[in-house]
């Protein structure tokens, strides 16, 4: 009797343990792979799916005239929204042709921008480790203490100091490849960190382009 007890009270606990392991691991990215674009996947409700797309559609909309303009290249932006948790794809390779998400990747935020909550500080201070939102110049690739890496220009008050922080854009072992949600990445000390393999298909956008790309860092 006491031996069918233990076995059934081992058995409760393992139960239990799979359950919190399955909640606590299961989760579904917000793009997924299909025919070479990346399809936005409902995580609540579709209103939540909509306002997602529509978020990321009229943020394309101002950096497409912005591009235009101003001498950008007109085919593509880079995109992060600070909204998102660091643990799902917040890094967008935006199409202004098809109008559709053709890439994404996990990034970092600065480790002063942490305040121990959901929401992130945002600062253009020097010193303060700070993710700085607005629209930056990607410019010049050179090789820094993390390998390939790419300056930055920031290009409104916000950030307009991140030439002189030295916020660049480069990869770095700390950075999955794939979403980790509910658990948070590593953080960077400003710069928009990604994982070697998506700064590689960044590289592949950047160098190719003719004309600098434009990158928006918003929340």
């Amino acid at each position: 009797m006491q031996t069918l007890l233990r076995v059934s009270i081992l058995s409760c606990c393992l139960l239990f343990t799979l359950v919190v392991l399955v909640n606590f691991f299961w989760h579904k990215p917000i793009f997924k792979t299909a025919e070479g674009n990346l399809n936005y996947i409902k995580h609540s409700s579709r209103a939540d799916e909509n306002a997602g797309l529509k978020k990321i559609q009229s943020k394309a909309l101002g950096l497409k005239d912005y591009a235009v303009k101003n001498g950008f290249n007109s085919d593509r932006c880079f995109m992060i929204d600070m909204s998102i948790p660091s643990g799902r794809q917040r890094f967008f390779i935006y199409s202004f042709e098809t109008g559709k998400v053709e890439n994404a990747g996990l990034v970092t935020h600065g480790a002063g921008s942490i305040t121990g909550g959901d929401e992130l500080y945002f600062s253009n201070v020097p010193g303060s480790s700070c993710t700085s939102l607005g629209k930056y110049k990607i410019g010049n690739a050179y090789q820094g203490r993390f390998g390939l890496a790419y300056k930055l220009h920031g290009l409104d008050k916000t950030n307009s100091k991140a030439f002189e922080r030295f916020v660049v854009l480069h990869g770095h072992s700390c950075v999955p490849a794939d979403e980790v949600y509910p658990l948070p990445i590593c953080p960077s000390l400003g710069c928009p960190t990604v994982a070697p393999e998506f700064l590689k298909k960044l590289a592949g956008y950047i160098d190719a382009s003719g004309k600098p790309v434009l990158l928006e860092i918003y929340k």
